[in-house]
């Protein structure tokens, strides 16, 4: 693009290379090894401190990169609603997914932390040029949430690093690191591993560190909806999962942090889901609905098993092509209508009948139907809640685990309400109007469905990748 090719058909060239280099790292990747890295390569940066451009990929990276590939895919293909600035809109497009991938593969901290900040400068002007509505403001909040989640997680990192270097050579290499960090006292582990939790939370929007979600995403371009919400946002869990829970077991079972962890994530699946059903228009539903879900994600994680590990990672996967492909939706409704409100929708499934039932298929993995990719992660989470039952009380983690079922419920009550508004009923003015999805617009949408489709009948073609890496980072707690 920079050269002066085409935007979109650069794009699409790079999207798909990039597909194609994806799958020939699944088709050589040894699944009975996915708890260890392959594909490694590295270049020494600096000797002291340690620092290199070190990568490579095991079963919990290979997931993501997947995730990373399939929506970058889905969201180049998309062409924008506003006219002109096609090279802004593919070039940040691509940045976003760059950082994503490079953080997902990297196994070095300083490059791990790097990638993710490249990738959210693009977010930022996204939606402060490209968006709608209040965009401007959406972008200063998510800048500043952003910025100060960023800093906390450069503490919390630094802090890492230097504890676990002690008087010896400091590192950021990930595997010197696992093998030094656990060594630190647990009094120190504790305020570090809740310094990242926090760090990471306001990455993730953890309640109450989550109101720059929904703005943002309602107010952003459908590629960059689609690629925060459903990519990037999962790098504060891989984090976690990568770096927080491996490196600093003392401080992730830390009864005090384990039970404020419980509430937050309790705050993401109950308040924030009836946040969403008093939502009146579509896309602030689908925002908080993305915020909604990441509490089950730290459910699985705060089990601290093998299934529960296993169900977060399946659900990392699962909501992102999910939330991705509902973001794409939304932005075609309002395309065909010019509105989001609810109220001024209806019936537009008549008009439309290749959206109407693709939204409804998006709808129904969202809530966990069976048969989608959802369902297999939140049944493995919800198990994991309950996997090291105690004999004579509930523990609080099956105590949150009873009440994240509520959620199943709410997320039910607004996805099929908003639905119901938009798609059925008698049709809307601006509705009559609408026409459907042309064939090219279908290409995308049918991308992602079929990744939840494969995925929920087939949920060994995940698991296969994830097993392994769950199971080791159970044994280490």
């Amino acid at each position: 693009m920079a050269a002066g090719a085409p935007a979109r058909l650069a794009a699409l060239t790079a999207a798909v290379l990039n597909a194609a280099v994806t799958a020939w790292v699944v088709l050589g990747f040894d699944f009975g090894r996915g708890a260890s890295f392959q594909f490694e390569a590295s270049r020494m940066v600096l000797e002291n401190p340690r620092m290199g451009f070190n990568v490579g990929v095991d079963g919990l990276s290979l997931v993501m990169v997947v995730l990373t590939s399939l929506v970058t895919l889905a969201a180049v293909w998309l062409r924008p609603t506003k006219a002109g600035g096609e090279g802004l809109y593919y070039s940040s497009s691509l940045l976003i997914a760059a950082g994503a991938m490079g953080a997902f593969v990297a196994t070095d901290l300083f490059f791990f932390y790097a990638f993710h900040e490249l990738a959210l400068i693009p977010t930022f002007l996204m939606i402060g040029m490209r968006g709608t509505g209040d965009n401007r403001a959406a972008a200063w909040k998510i800048t500043l949430y952003l910025g100060l989640g960023s800093l906390v997680l450069l503490a919390g990192l630094a802090a890492l690093v230097t504890s676990a270097s002690g008087s010896g050579l400091t590192t950021f290499n990930m595997a010197e690191l696992r093998e030094l960090a656990p060594k630190i006292a647990p009094a120190v582990q504790e305020p570090i591993y809740l310094t990242l939790l926090l760090g990471f939370g306001v990455l993730i929007s953890l309640f109450p560190f989550h109101s720059w979600a929904a703005p943002a995403y309602a107010s952003a371009p459908a590629p960059t909806a689609m690629l925060h919400a459903g990519v990037l946002k999962k790098f504060g869990l891989y984090g976690l999962l990568r770096v927080a829970v491996p490196m600093l077991p003392a401080g992730f079972h830390a009864e005090w942090i384990q039970s404020i962890l419980l509430v937050l994530l309790l705050g993401n699946i109950l308040f924030i889901g009836l946040v969403a059903i008093a939502q009146k228009e579509l896309d602030l539903v689908l925002g908080n609905s993305s915020v909604m879900h990441m509490g089950y994600v730290f459910l699985g994680i705060a089990s601290g098993t093998a299934i529960g590990y296993s169900g977060a990672v399946f659900l990392m996967f699962a909501h992102g092509v999910s939330i991705a492909l509902l973001f794409a939706l939304c932005a075609q409704v309002r395309e065909k209508t010019g509105s989001l409100q609810m109220a001024r929708l209806g019936g537009l499934a008549k008009y439309a009948p290749f959206l109407g039932l693709t939204f409804a298929m998006a709808t129904f993995a969202s809530i966990g139907l069976p048969g989608f990719g959802n369902f297999a992660a939140e049944i493995m989470v919800f198990l994991g809640g309950f996997a090291e039952k105690p004999s004579d009380h509930l523990a609080p983690l099956q105590v949150a685990t009873i009440l994240a079922l509520w959620g199943v419920v709410i997320s039910a009550v607004y996805m099929l309400r908003a639905f119901r508004q938009v798609f059925q009923g008698e049709p809307a003015e601006v509705c009559t109007r609408a026409t459907d999805l042309s064939g090219t617009s279908r290409a995308p949408i049918l991308l992602l469905l079929v990744a939840l489709l494969a995925t929920g009948f087939f949920p060994e073609l995940l698991l296969q990748a994830i097993r392994p890496f769950a199971q080791a980072l159970a044994a280490l707690n």
